[in-house]
């Protein structure tokens, strides 16, 4: 399976478990909330039956009353808060019983039975679970349903059933009854266990069907998206691979489009990078064997030469002759001996014996060795040394053949009369020394590649002073191994300014290494 074709699986997948999720949550949310809801609207009916009870218990001095005739709980719960039946009117001439108002009193059972007979006790029904009332009296009648009135019902302080639903006597939604500062009862209203059979069922499968469309319409354009996504990612993705088929066929020129400003447009410019580097590095081999080849047919061609002419007679076999044959085998054992260098340079395998050495002492003897040479060319060489001692872990022997490679260099091509400067200084915790010479100079857009093997600022003097191109490559490797920086700009001189940073050994002493 293709990459495009598994991000799109792993975006559909995710997509639908989150709306399947989404969706089960939303149902559950829905269902609890409903049910949460009624009893809000309970506990609101709740507050405007409370006070008609704490009316009523007033009115009345307690529940006996109201335990006695629970029928008339159904009134005070109604919305129009009626209390109980209508009663009978009085008839003239019969005042109420006790002789109260006819505004405290209401008929009992027995007075309001039909004239057949009188109204049945109403006992306890053994099936009820709520808690049996003071004296003996079982609960009111069970409701069949669970409507709003249905729901409530009233208890003493002392938790003893008063008139109402029985069953919701271990309810959590309570609603205490207080009167003065004093707790006179308690009202309990039953909690919906789950949505009733009816229109609120009813209105549930609505919900649960607009929530399956809706679902099914997002996943459908989540579908849509991740699939156009997905191949849209696939696009670059090809193009890259395809980048690389071609650089692996030798197509070093090929570039992939990195206009994107995401992770893939990254990954382009890094390709781009890798490309143009190897690019690069096939041209430097390219330039490496057409100079090798070049370096060692010179000197080889020149001995090849002189030897005919010796064979044939035409220049006699004197010291002179000799002398010339030596320079040109000089000249190739040298060239060979650089070649051999520069390449353990560049595997590691150039062998460095690191010992403390001052760095001082080290460019004072490379003037010396290289002054009454650079004398005899009409150079003067001068070495500011300050008598500080700048001691820095280095391989003397390589060192000093850095040295000698810059000596040699400044030398070579810089005109007499001319000066060549060395300097050395402290930078925090670091040795600096400067090489200056006099004109001529480098261009500055040679600059940054004048420490590259091979490379001449002039080529057509490369055989007037007899130089290979790879003293100053040699020196970078030299120093980069001793873990410091070699850079080269303009000299204030007219000529070259190289700038060399080695880290000084501040703990160590200083004591020379052989």
């Amino acid at each position: 399976m293709k990459l495009w074709q598994r991000l799109f699986l792993a975006l559909a997948l995710l997509a639908t478990a989150a709306l399947v999720g989404q969706l089960a949550w939303q149902q559950w949310s829905f269902a609890r909330g409903f049910s949460d809801y009624l009893d809000a609207i309970a506990l609101g009916q709740a507050q405007q039956v409370g006070r008609r009870l704490v009316q009523l218990h007033a009115d009345e001095g307690g529940w006996e009353r109201l335990r006695m005739n629970r029928g008339r709980m159904g009134g005070l719960v109604s919305p129009d808060g009626q209390d109980g039946p209508p009663e009978p009117r009085q008839r003239p001439g019969n005042p109420p019983a006790g002789g109260g108002h006819a505004g405290d009193w209401r008929p009992s059972a027995q007075e309001r039975a039909p004239a057949h007979g009188p109204m049945p006790e109403m006992r306890a029904d053994p099936r009820a679970r709520g808690p049996q009332s003071a004296g003996g009296r079982g609960p009111g009648p069970r409701p069949d349903d669970m409507s709003i009135g249905a729901r409530f019902g009233l208890f003493d302080v002392d938790g003893s059933y008063v008139a109402g639903n029985a069953d919701v006597a271990s309810s959590r939604l309570r609603l205490p009854l207080s009167a003065d500062g004093r707790a006179i009862g308690e009202l309990r209203i039953a909690a919906l266990p789950s949505l009733p059979a009816g229109a609120e069922s009813e209105f549930a499968r609505q919900q649960l069907r607009g929530a399956l469309y809706a679902a099914a319409c997002v996943l459908l354009l989540s579908l849509l998206l991740a699939f156009a996504l997905a191949r849209r990612l696939r696009q670059p993705l090809d193009a890259l691979a395809e980048g690389a088929r071609r650089l692996a066929a030798g197509e070093y020129g090929h570039r992939c489009d990195a206009h994107r400003g995401d992770e893939i447009g990254a990954l382009a410019r890094d390709f781009n990078r890798l490309a143009e580097a190897l690019e690069q590095a096939r041209q430097s081999r390219q330039r490496w064997s057409a100079d090798v080849a070049h370096e060692l047919r010179t000197p080889l061609t020149v001995l090849r030469s002189e030897l005919h002419l010796l064979a044939d007679g035409v220049r006699p076999l004197d010291a002179a002759a000799v002398a010339s044959l030596q320079q040109e085998i000089d000249q190739l054992t040298q060239l060979v001996e650089d070649l051999n260098q520069l390449t353990l340079a560049d595997a590691g395998a150039l062998e460095y014996r690191f010992g403390s050495i001052d760095l001082a002492d080290a460019a004072a003897d490379a003037a010396d060795r290289h002054r009454p040479r650079l004398r005899q060319s009409g150079l003067t060489l001068d070495n500011d040394d300050s008598g500080e001692p700048l001691p820095v872990r280095a391989d003397r022997r390589r060192l000093a053949q850095a040295l000698d490679n810059l000596l040699v260099n400044a030398g070579r091509y810089t005109d007499a009369p001319g000066t060549i400067r060395l300097r050395l200084s402290r930078a925090g915790n670091e040795a600096r020394l400067q090489l200056d010479d006099s004109p001529p100079g480098v261009p500055e857009s040679d600059l940054p590649r004048l420490f590259d093997r091979w490379y001449r600022a002039d080529p057509a003097r490369s055989r007037l002073h007899g130089g290979s191109g790879l003293g100053l490559a040699i020196a970078r490797a030299i120093i980069d191994a001793h873990g410091g920086r070699i850079s080269a700009r303009p000299s204030e001189l007219g000529g070259l300014h190289v700038d060399i940073t080695l880290p000084l050994e501040l703990a160590g002493t200083c004591a020379n290494a052989s």
